[in-house]
């Protein structure tokens, strides 16, 4: 399977990051996808050409700091913000409110389309979540905690997974160097080929002199895993009320089934998928399994 070219375009907006949006192409119901932290739109091709071909109409965005989208000023990445680009593309696409809007989301961005759809509810007619990151115990949010509290835990060094993102190498030789690389040692040796290739592809951006480097710096990645923690939803899932799939991987260790569990049953309309041999990556692993229960969850 070779992964299909959309066209893109970028959404400028006044005092906000300009975002790139990806247009997958089809003629049916429409369906908007939307990345995980560090990755990109353009990763989901695999999984959008599935559905492209089984009749949905999809899209896909870059979330700010991330692909060809703009970075925030300071480097500083609240979830709201991210929560604020998947409401400006879906009314930018006008397709907003529409009866058949089905929103696909992957860790983060599965948890910007919850808040997103808690903000402005009516939104999405469906929604698919594989492992949105959702904490237990953030019921304050950021602007309700005292600064002192706030500030240590958003800074990066607080975090493990900001602080392994610091270490991130940025700098390759060449986009086949980075992706035989990352082929060769996990995480991302989990990826199906086609995924990977993808977020190679369009997730490094040519330097001058020669060399490519990360699309997304690795110090706003980090920011972005910080701020996670206090991004606020767990309280929130009560009253979002759209058929939701909360799905998971057998395997994984972010989103254990056991807290995809109590994630589904604080919600009025949520059920809870497993997926057989699969882990946090699962919609980059096997985008076939992935586009299956979507087409299943969407009535296709």
């Amino acid at each position: 399977m070779s992964n299909p070219t959309p066209i893109s375009h970028l959404l400028i907006r006044s005092g906000e990051p300009t975002l790139a949006v990806h247009d997958w192409g089809g003629t049916g119901s429409p369906t908007l996808l939307c990345h995980p932290t560090g990755f990109h739109g353009m990763v989901w091709a695999p999984v959008a050409a599935i559905l492209v071909e089984a009749g949905r109409r999809v899209f896909s965005l870059d979330f700010r700091g991330h692909g060809d989208s703009e970075e925030t000023p300071g480097g500083t990445y609240h979830w709201e913000g991210f929560a604020d680009d998947v409401l400006a593309v879906s009314h930018h696409l006008q397709i907003a409110g529409d009866p058949n809007l089905l929103a696909v989301g992957h860790s983060k961005g599965a948890a910007a389309i919850l808040l997103a759809e808690e903000r402005e509810p009516g939104t999405f007619s469906r929604i698919f979540c594989y492992e949105p990151i959702v904490f237990e115990g953030s019921e304050l949010g950021l602007d309700s905690v005292a600064l002192s509290e706030s500030t240590r835990a958003i800074d990066p060094l607080n975090n493990p997974m900001s602080r392994s993102a610091m270490r991130r190498r940025r700098i390759w030789d060449s986009r086949d160097q980075a992706y035989d690389t990352y082929a060769s040692k996990p995480p991302l040796s989990s990826l199906h080929p086609d995924a990977l290739r993808a977020y190679v592809d369009h997730g490094l951006r040519d330097v001058p002199g020669g060399g490519v480097e990360l699309k997304c710096h690795p110090d706003h990645e980090a920011s972005v895993y910080a701020m996670g923690v206090m991004n606020g939803l767990w309280p929130l899932l009560p009253s979002i009320e759209a058929p939701t799939v909360i799905a998971c991987g057998e395997s994984s260790d972010t989103i254990t089934p056991a807290y995809a569990t109590a994630i589904a049953r604080r919600m009025p309309n949520a059920e809870l998928l497993t997926m057989p041999g699969l882990g946090h990556f699962g919609p980059m692993q096997d985008p076939e399994a992935i586009a299956a229960a979507i087409l299943l969850f969407a009535g296709n």
